[in-house]
């Protein structure tokens, strides 16, 4: 290959680089621009070259010499070509205030909030979150501000003359993965302490929770899970879905299996049975059991043995409590001993309380309908109360129970129409599952010391 040759194709592979950004949504061709332009100059300072004909050096060793710029990208800019300032967005700090730093008036900030606002999702500034400020290395003049709401997507404010502000999604890469733990102190160490993030213990708790008591796991319980993470650049970011779950638990073994068809999508038991029930095993999520039911208990405040016709879950002031079935609210207000309390009828058998709430939830009312998992209130100590709890009463036929003795009646199985299908995912998800070995997590020190350098291993 002669020298015009090689020189053509050098300028080819500049414009395969350019095409290949442009396809990434990279705006800063000003960078191309500069790198064929050094073509152009070189070939114009050493015209001998162009011939063929070069009495200094070989024609090998100029192209070997030719400066190639190592072009630095990220959210779809050239950084070589502009000054890049990065910051995180700190307390009381607003948009306006960051931009001003750069000499972005009042006027172009008013111009941008209305710009924001007719985003159907705009993006909210979060103190700790990071933003980049991109700026023309000549006049100084910043261009773009570039703000990442989370690892999934970010946002460029473009305050050039169009003045204008869009939303980019990255590129998600999906992996299959695998994982068990074994439990020593706790779910949360068990869970990062093999390397996963707290986000699948959600999942697994929303697939097991009509059939495992998470408010009591014991040290030596055991799970495996098989289930989606999410990848972007190379870097672990979230966790996908969730495909299937083993719990063992006291002897007894709990799976969750995904299926999805045209009839159907959410998790089944092994027996085709759906696993969501008509009833939550618990209204409040990650919460401890402070109080069972009793009908012998020394009440802490009015010091004297009363019955105790509910089970109290203890858990920080402002947790969501959800409604544990669909019903429609058949009481709602405050009395001294309940506190702000709402009561569900979910039908001609059973009946749900919740008191102590610390205030109940936008919308609720006295014949509000409600559905299983929604949020009707929060967590508080309003009435009788030590502290910030819910105290979940559980009615039968007019009566209170205690509805962790109640042996509900199993939902009806995927029809036979349907059953070779799931069958046939069961066993491949139930055989993954098995072949999987239960790992012990690292001793607590390791576990602490992970959390402190991972952040991805830290709840999403």
């Amino acid at each position: 290959m002669g020298l015009k040759e090689k020189l053509a194709e050098k300028k080819k592979q500049f414009e395969i680089q350019w095409k290949k950004l442009n396809k990434k949504k990279v705006f800063g061709s000003l960078g191309v621009v500069m790198a064929l332009s050094a073509v152009v100059i070189y070939l114009a300072l050493n015209p001998d070259t162009v011939s063929g004909i070069s009495t200094k050096t070989s024609p090998s060793k100029e192209l070997s010499s030719f400066p190639v710029p190592e072009l630095k990208e990220r959210y779809g800019f050239v950084y070589n070509y502009f000054d890049v300032s990065e910051g995180t967005i700190e307390k009381n700090e607003f948009l306006s205030v960051i931009l001003d730093r750069y000499g972005v008036g009042a006027a172009q900030v008013d111009v941008l909030a209305k710009k924001l606002r007719q985003l159907p999702n705009r993006p909210t500034l979060r103190v700790g979150r990071d933003y980049t400020v991109l700026s023309d290395p000549e006049t100084k003049e910043a261009e773009y501000f570039i703000y990442e709401p989370n690892a999934y997507r970010f946002f460029v404010y473009d305050l050039r003359d169009t003045m204008r502000v869009y939303e980019v999604e990255k590129e998600v890469e999906k992996k299959v993965v695998t994982n068990s733990g074994v439990i020593e102190s706790s779910l949360w160490n068990a869970i990062v302490g093999n390397d996963m993030s707290f986000a699948i213990a959600s999942k697994m708790e929303d697939a097991l929770q009509w059939s495992v008591d998470f408010h009591h796991v014991q040290k030596g319980d055991r799970f495996r899970l098989y289930f989606e993470e999410d990848w972007i650049e190379g870097e672990r970011v979230g966790v996908g879905k969730l495909i299937g779950a083993h719990y063992q638990a006291d002897g007894n073994d709990y799976y969750a299996i995904r299926f999805k068809n045209d009839n159907y999508d959410g998790f089944f038991d092994p027996e085709g049975r759906p696993m969501k029930k008509a009833f939550l095993k618990s209204p409040v999520k990650y919460a401890r059991i402070s109080s069972a039911y009793n009908l012998r208990r020394f009440h802490p405040i009015l010091k004297r043995t009363k019955p105790h016709y509910g089970t109290d879950y203890a858990a920080p002031r402002g947790t969501p409590i959800l409604a544990v079935a669909n019903g429609y609210i058949e009481r709602i207000g405050r009395t001294r001993g309940n506190g702000n309390f709402i009561k569900i009828k979910h039908d001609k058998v059973y009946a749900t309380q919740y008191l102590h709430m610390n205030g109940f939830a936008k919308g609720m009312k006295k014949g509000t309908r409600v559905t299983q998992g929604q949020t009707i209130g929060y967590v508080g100590s309003t009435g009788l109360a030590t502290g910030p709890h819910v105290c979940f009463r559980f009615w039968k036929n007019g009566k209170q129970v205690d509805h962790r003795r109640q042996n509900l009646p199993p939902p009806d199985p995927i029809p036979e129409s349907d059953m070779e299908q799931f069958g046939n995912i069961k066993d491949e998800i139930m055989g993954i599952l098995q072949g999987l070995e239960f790992r012990n997590k690292p001793k607590e020190e390791e576990v602490l010391d992970t959390l402190q350098t991972t952040p991805n291993n830290r709840p999403l």
